[in-house]
This record gives C-alpha cells, sequence and structure tokens, in this order.
C-alpha cells in the first residue's frame, strides 16, 4: 500500500496544482491507508481501488481550491437552510432522496456533480454536461465488478446520492467501508473531530451552486447520525427526515450491501463478526441520534416509515411538505409519482440472501435494538 506522501505527490502531479488547503485531510488519509495495509484483508485489485480513490479525492481537493483561488467570491454564497435525510440504510431513504429530487425549486446533490464537482455545474449545460456520460460509464463498470449492487439500490448518474463523497475529500467518512473491512480507520473515525469534513462539505455546496439561482439543499446519508453537533455547527438551521424500518429488515440487508460492493476486492470472505460490527455502529450511530432528539432538538425531524411509503409515497411526502411549510403542487407529486412507477424495487432482479449465512440471529439483534423497535414501532414485515 502506498503511503499517504506517495498519494499526495501523485494527486499533485496529475492535476498540476499543489495547494490542498486546510491540513485536516492527512490525518484521515493516513489513518485510510495505514488501516489497509493493517487489515491484510484487500487484495491486489482491492488495494489499487482504494490508493486510485485516494488519489482522485485529492484532485478534487486541489481542483476546488484551484476555483476558490481564482473566484474568492464563491465563499459568500448562502447555503439555505437544508433538509438532510437521516435514519438506518435500507429504510426508504434513498427512494425518499429521489422523490424529492423531482421538485425543481430544491437542489439535490446529483451522482455526477458529486463526484466531479469542478469545474462548478453551469445552468446552460447541466442537463448534457459530458461528466454525466462518464458517471454513467463508471457505474456501468461497477455493475459489472459487482453485479448485485444494483438490484440492491436504485442509481443514476442524474439521480441524487449520498454527500458521502463531499465528506470523503476530508477523508473522514465511513463511505470507504464498502471497499473492504478497515477496523483500524473506524476506530480513529469514530474519536475524530468532524467539525472540518462538514466545513468542507459546505465549500462544495457553494461551490455546486455558485452560477445557479440559490434554492435549499435536499441532502441525504445515513451516516450523519453519527456525527449531529458537527453537522449542526456548519449548517445551525438544518432540519432532519428520519425514515424507519424493522432492525431485521436493516442490518442483514446493510451487510449483504457491504458483502456485494467488496465482494471482488477482499482476499476472502467476510470476518465471523462482521455482521456484529456493523449492527454495533449503526447502534451508536443510532443513539447518538435520539440522544440529541432527546435533549431538546426533537422538533428539528420528522419520521416516515418505510410501510408509509407503500405501495403511495406521495401522503407521506404531503406530511413532510406541511411540516417544512411548503406546498406539494399537483406536477412535483405527478412527477414524484412517475419516478415511483418507474423504479420498483424489483427494477433490477431481486438480491436474495439470509440473516443465517453472516451469522445474524434475529431475536438478539431485535433484544440489542429495542430502544429502537420500541420507540418506533416499525412493522415487523416491512
Amino acid at each position: 500500500m502506498s503511503t499517504a506522501d506517495e498519494v499526495i505527490a501523485e494527486a499533485r502531479a496529475k492535476a498540476g496544482l499543489t495547494d490542498l488547503g486546510d491540513e485536516s485531510f492527512h490525518e484521515g488519509l493516513v489513518a485510510l491507508l495505514d488501516g489497509a495495509e493493517a487489515a491484510g484483508t484487500f487484495n491486489e485489485l482491492g488495494t489499487a481501488v482504494l490508493r486510485d480513490q485516494a488519489v482522485g479525492l485529492l484532485v478534487t481537493r486541489l481542483e476546488v481550491e484551484d476555483w476558490y483561488a481564482h473566484h474568492p467570491e464563491i465563499g459568500e454564497q448562502e447555503i439555505l437552510p437544508p433538509l438532510f435525510g437521516l435514519g438506518l440504510p435500507r429504510t426508504g431513504s434513498t427512494a425518499l432522496g429521489c422523490l424529492l429530487g423531482e421538485d425543481p425549486r430544491a437542489r439535490s446533490l446529483l451522482a455526477w456533480e458529486s463526484g466531479s464537482p469542478t469545474p462548478p455545474p453551469d445552468p446552460a449545460t447541466y442537463e448534457t454536461d459530458p461528466r454525466i456520460a462518464a458517471t454513467a460509464a463508471a457505474m456501468a463498470l461497477i455493475d459489472q465488478m459487482a453485479p448485485k449492487f444494483k438490484t440492491m439500490l436504485p442509481t443514476s448518474p442524474t439521480g441524487p446520492t449520498e454527500c458521502l463523497q463531499l465528506l470523503a475529500l476530508d477523508f473522514r467518512t465511513v463511505m470507504f467501508g464498502a471497499l473492504g473491512d478497515n477496523r483500524h480507520y473506524e476506530a480513529w473515525l469514530a474519536t475524530c473531530d468532524m467539525g472540518s469534513a462538514y466545513r468542507y462539505h459546505e465549500r462544495v455546496l457553494k461551490l455546486l451552486q455558485w452560477k445557479f439561482p440559490t434554492r435549499p439543499w435536499r441532502l441525504k446519508a445515513p451516516p450523519h447520525m453519527d456525527s449531529l453537533p458537527a453537522l449542526l455547527e456548519v449548517y445551525p438551521d438544518a432540519r432532519f427526515v428520519m425514515t424507519h424500518r424493522d432492525i431485521a429488515q436493516v442490518i442483514p440487508s446493510v451487510v449483504s450491501l457491504l458483502d456485494a460492493t467488496s465482494e471482488y476486492l477482499r482476499t476472502g470472505p467476510l470476518a465471523p463478526d462482521f455482521a456484529a460490527n456493523q449492527a454495533a455502529y449503526w447502534e451508536r450511530a443510532l443513539r447518538k441520534a435520539l440522544a440529541y432528539r432527546d435533549a431538546g432538538g426533537e422538533d428539528r425531524f420528522f419520521d416516515i416509515g418505510f410501510a408509509e411509503m407503500r405501495p403511495d409515497p406521495i401522503p407521506a411526502v404531503e406530511r413532510l411538505y406541511a411540516w417544512l411549510g411548503e406546498d406539494l403542487t399537483d406536477e412535483v407529486a405527478d412527477r414524484m409519482r412517475a419516478w415511483w412507477e418507474a423504479n420498483p424495487a424489483d427494477k433490477h432482479g431481486t438480491h436474495d440472501y439470509t440473516p443465517e449465512q453472516y451469522g445474524i440471529d434475529l431475536d438478539e439483534l431485535r433484544a440489542q435494538f429495542a430502544f429502537y423497535n420500541d420507540r418506533f414501532a416499525p412493522s415487523p414485515t416491512a
């Protein structure tokens, strides 16, 4: 595995730039690379993919800093109070984010601009930008490498995506877990200061909206639950929509998803305690989010159960809009229905797995998460 200095040097040579801005990224980069080497679970392809991803993120950071150097007025952009989608993964949060992305009065983070925010998008070419085709090609490659992945999540280069890649520009995100089991990095991430990552998150949002009329952002990433204080330092007016589902439907699906994304990048099967480790992470994230709610933050949250989205999600979205103080117009509702009908859960087939194949005891899992299931009472069949 390459060292951080080697990866930084390659990124600078590739970009033809040297300024990486605040050095906050360096500690996370070191933890990521050292952790992957210590884990010994990444095969040759996995090591190359991780290294290429690190170089690519640094190139993007170099380019972001270059745009700010030439256009310091970007920093004067106002980020309107955003709505963040939270909740456990596999709870319908991705589908909800895609529905909200059908409203042109708000701004979603699209997959192509998340991966390539520079040069900043231009309204004149927003729907024809060549990065859309490049992102589609990259997604097709992922489909070849991990064919099970597209059966589990709706993906499109022009569709909304999680904002974890913006945090990754500061190397402080669980996003890297999709590549393989890296416990050293996870341990570092659990105790690091996330403030710089959210400040860089905002820095990229300002760049992306620079040439556009200011609209409120609709963002989403379940791991934000683990770092709400840092998020709220940067976005003090943020509000949250939290999706819910029976934990017995969530954790096995999360483990299966990570199994699929890392299958060809690791040296062998998942570690025997991989599922338990995932459950521990999401338990911690949930407890932190609920503690924030109970400490006076409850009015920032709107809850939607998985079953409320089926078969028709519009009533639940209408309630969300009413809570936001916004009007869900007939035109936007029709666009949302069209997306929903065009993207059934089994559009790309089904991915079959069992909790038992990952060593998951559902009774023990429900007992571990009783604090959550009892509070939100998600249907055991949903």
